[in-house]
């Protein structure tokens, strides 16, 4: 299950607004829709035709036009749903032990999914959409649960204490644009991100 709102205005949503929340079929025709574009996206290509995303959630293209008016709200709305899926996911990892072997897991996961990605945001902003801004809220949730993640790993003395959820955010986005960039494929971004790791962690665990 991707869809944890039931109101049809949401972060990087593209229904339109409205104080209602959606009827418990309008609400699973959306997980259904979600769920399956980031499916076939994933495995076609951003450009293939709604058409097919539709016929995969096995519901009509006017229901799937009724919750997601352009193609690039449906980018967004994947976009914000994998977003709130990390921050639960780093909210879960900052409960586990230890420390740092939950937050490097979370760290290659991470970089994973902005990997995979990628494609939406390229998409996103050739529709003009302002990224930043439109997933402002989301990105500032996911900075600080990767600090709570930091905190406590640098607590334990496993990694140096001057990083933030921002810094680390950082590194990880600029390390797999990079490597998208020079035409790398996904081995070359776990083996940067594993030596991205390594920079984390204190002299004193070497």
């Amino acid at each position: 299950m991707i869809e944890r709102q039931g109101s049809a205005a949401e972060p990087g949503g593209g229904a339109a607004s409205t104080d209602r929340p959606m009827r418990a079929d309008a609400v699973r025709n959306r997980e259904r829709i979600l769920e399956a574009a980031a499916e076939v996206f994933a495995a076609q290509g951003v450009s293939v035709p709604v058409d097919l995303v539709a016929e995969r959630a096995g519901v009509g293209v006017g229901t799937l036009y009724r919750h997601f008016p352009r193609k690039e709200d449906l980018f967004a709305a994947i976009v914000g749903t994998k977003i709130d899926d990390l921050v639960h996911e780093a909210q879960a990892a900052a409960a586990r032990t230890p420390a740092d072997r939950a937050l490097f897991a979370f760290i290659g996961q991470l970089a994973s999914e902005i990997a995979i990605k990628a494609d939406l945001f390229d998409a996103l902003d050739s529709a003009g959409v302002d990224v930043k801004s439109r997933f402002a809220g989301p990105v500032r949730a996911l900075k600080e649960a990767v600090g709570v993640l930091l905190v406590r790993a640098a607590s334990s003395g496993a990694i140096r204490g001057d990083l933030s959820g921002e810094d680390v955010l950082g590194l990880i986005v600029g390390t797999c644009h990079g490597v998208r960039q020079m035409g790398g494929d996904p081995a070359s971004t776990e083996r940067l991100v594993a030596i991205l790791c390594d920079g984390l962690r204190s002299a004193a665990t070497g």
